[in-house]
């Protein structure tokens, strides 16, 4: 069985965030599922998608704080810099990061560590709805 369904993120503010639970939410044929595999595609220049710790959220603001440090704003040697200050750094965190991720699937959940979650990075200071492409592959 394959499915693909394109859903709308909901806003969030600039930072590192959980998003396992709403991606489970917006595609409840996941459950159906024994076996199979999602690949998730941000469909966005300007923030990224990754695994990493789901319990404690001081995770998330150390990673909030690195990348601005390897990425920051205003840097002198920026071109590109149309949308504003925080419009280079953004694109640079998300090829850091990545825009996509493949997540197995077991008995109608993602097969994740025990600690993992999927984040959704986002980087810009005034960030619109983000959208996600899901394929799912399984039985």
């Amino acid at each position: 069985m394959w499915i693909q369904k394109q859903i709308i993120l909901t806003r969030k503010p600039r930072g590192f965030h959980l998003i396992t639970d709403e991606i489970m939410a917006a595609v409840p044929e996941l459950r159906k599922l024994n076996i199979g595999l999602a690949h998730l595609l941000l469909q966005h220049t300007s923030a990224g998608l990754t695994l990493n710790e789901n319990a404690d959220p001081s995770v998330r603001e150390d990673f909030e704080q690195y990348f601005n440090r390897l990425a920051p704003e205003n840097a002198p040697y920026y071109t590109h810099t149309y949308e504003g200050s925080d419009d280079m750094p953004a694109h640079l965190k998300s090829s850091l990061l990545g825009a996509q991720l493949s997540v197995p699937i077991t008995l109608g959940q993602f097969n994740l560590g025990t600690w993992q979650g999927i984040y959704l990075c986002e980087a810009r200071n005034h960030a619109s709805e983000r959208t996600l492409l899901i394929t799912i592959q399984g039985e």
